[in-house]
């Protein structure tokens, strides 16, 4: 009776342990070790894309940054977007197109300069340059290591270079930190 009761233990804590390293919201932080072709990922309704948030803020508890790993199929892209973070992408497979339009103090992102990103490359995007990731390569997926500061991140979008800074649409929570996201209730008293 004892061995079974041990047993009964054994798996309940096993079924606890699952339950909880299967959530895309996990309470107890980050686990030191990790094997990343076992994290989550999706595409949050964006065709071509897939995104793992490998440690992120709202998922994991980190303060200061967050490591995503994107693969963007031939042809897709990130919207024209800014966020008051800075970010380091470190290409790991594939090649593309950086746009970045360093002019944040104009009225709008104006025609962004043009990078070629391959391969073994990686770039920086200042903080609230506008910017946009495009797979131009025909061939093969763009892999992209992303780490971010200051997660959550708000995201501003724009149509096109020439929307100004002011018509920009907000996104926040940002896709993957949605299904994390509590809003702070104020206390009233």
């Amino acid at each position: 009776m004892a061995e079974l009761t041990v047993i009964l233990y054994m798996l309940t804590i096993s079924l606890f342990t699952a339950t909880v390293s299967a959530s895309p919201c996990p309470a107890n932080g980050l686990p030191l070790v990790r094997n990343i072709s076992e994290l989550p990922q999706d595409n949050y309704g964006r065709p071509g894309l897939s995104h793992i948030t490998i440690a992120g803020s709202l998922m994991h508890g980190l303060k200061e940054v967050e490591i995503w790993l994107q693969t963007f199929a031939p042809g897709t892209r990130t919207p024209i977007h800014r966020h008051s973070c800075e970010e380091v992408f470190v290409v790991l497979k594939g090649s593309g197109t950086l746009y970045l339009a360093s002019n944040s103090h104009a009225k709008s992102p104006g025609k962004p300069e043009e990078f070629r990103i391959f391969s073994n490359s990686t770039f920086f995007v200042p903080v609230n340059d506008a910017h946009q990731l495009w797979n131009t390569n025909e061939e093969e997926d763009l892999q992209v290591l992303v780490i971010i500061s200051r997660p959550p991140i708000k995201i501003f979008m724009y149509d096109d270079w020439l929307v100004p800074h002011t018509a920009a649409k907000l996104k926040f929570p940002y896709l993957w930190d949605e299904q994390c996201y509590q809003s702070t209730l104020k206390d009233e008293l």
